[in-house]
């Protein structure tokens, strides 16, 4: 290999770096807060948190990979709702999911 082809390969690899560098990077992970209005375990509450997790597959966010969600179960209680929407807004997510009157209300305080 001759010394000008040497350069000429070399400096496209260099120039060519930061571009590669750049597309690697990875996402950065999204976090979603969510107050169930339901005790934890309630077959319907988990149902609705499964179609949930599924539509934003179906959108490409997937749980554990550019998608973290934080999930509290107030079981209509006041006193929980109050203290879970608390926590959830400390973890500062991008966006928080209420289901129930409840839930709602605490979060707007």
């Amino acid at each position: 290999m001759r010394r000008r082809e040497f350069i000429r390969l070399v400096g496209g690899a260099v120039a060519a770096w930061p571009v590669s560098a750049r597309a690697q990077q990875p996402q950065r992970m999204r976090r979603i807060g969510v107050l169930m209005n339901r005790d934890a375990g309630d077959q319907e509450g988990e149902a609705y948190l499964n179609a949930f997790q599924h539509s934003m597959r179906q959108l490409g966010w997937i749980k554990g990979l550019n998608l973290r969600i934080d999930t509290r179960w107030g079981a209509n209680d006041i006193e929980k709702d109050r203290k879970y929407a608390s926590e959830l807004v400390a973890l500062a997510p991008d966006i928080i999911l209420t289901s129930g009157t409840l839930s709602t209300a605490a979060l707007q305080r």
